[in-house]
Formats: C-alpha cells, sequence, structure tokens
C-alpha cells in the first residue's frame, strides 16, 4: 500500500511559477512509475506528465517546455515544476503511482494510488 499527499498548490497569476510535491510511504519508492494528472471544473481528469523508475520523463504536448517532473528518491518525493503559468492550467493537480510496468503511463486507469489532490489556481 502506498500513500500519496500533495502540496504545493495555491493561486498564482498568469506567467508565475509553482512547484507541486508529492511525498509518498513505502520503501521501494524507486520502483514506482509516477505521474501527475489534473482536473478541470467540467472536465475530465487528464495526463499531464509521468516519470518512469528509471527516470525517464513524459509530458502532455500542452505542458511540454513549461513543467519539468523530477523525483528524489531518498526523500520518496516527486515533484512538478511549473513555470510560465496559463489561466488554463488552472486545476485540481493529482498525484499517481504504480509499482511494476505500464503500457503508457500516460493514462489514469494505469496507476494504482492515487492521491488526495492540490488546487492550482491561475489569474490572468
Amino acid at each position: 500500500q502506498v500513500q500519496l499527499v500533495e502540496s504545493g498548490g495555491g493561486l498564482v497569476q498568469a506567467g508565475d511559477s509553482l512547484r507541486l510535491s508529492c511525498a509518498a510511504s513505502g520503501r521501494t519508492f524507486s520502483s514506482y512509475n509516477m505521474g501527475w494528472f489534473r482536473q478541470a471544473p467540467g472536465k475530465e481528469r487528464e495526463f499531464v506528465a509521468t516519470i518512469r523508475s528509471n527516470g525517464r520523463t513524459y509530458y502532455a504536448d500542452s505542458v511540454k517546455g513549461r513543467f519539468t517532473m523530477s523525483r528524489d528518491n531518498a526523500k520518496n518525493t516527486v515533484y512538478l515544476q511549473m513555470n510560465s503559468l496559463k489561466p488554463e492550467d488552472t486545476a485540481v493537480y493529482y498525484c499517481a503511482a504504480k509499482w511494476g510496468a505500464q503500457p503508457t503511463g500516460l493514462k489514469e486507469n494505469e496507476y494504482d494510488y492515487w492521491g488526495q489532490g492540490t488546487q492550482v489556481t491561475v489569474s490572468s
């Protein structure tokens, strides 16, 4: 069982930066593939970024070049550095984890554990 706790959300202006953190419980964190998803009001939850257990990262086209996902296995934590934020980035951001192989790492149903979410609001 893995518990995930997100933090770092808040209210910022367009163009600002935020760094989200996701702290995970468990002793095999380095073996987990981790993901960030987001859900805007009235919309379905969507993929943002993933970092594999080997450190490789993949991003949604909408955030590529602006967001960076990283992990610190010693701290059992993943991060999402968000720069040049836009109003359309406003959403609840969720951290997700999966131990073992995944077909792509880009879909919700490929993850077994989820955090409670953290709100990010970007004003224009």
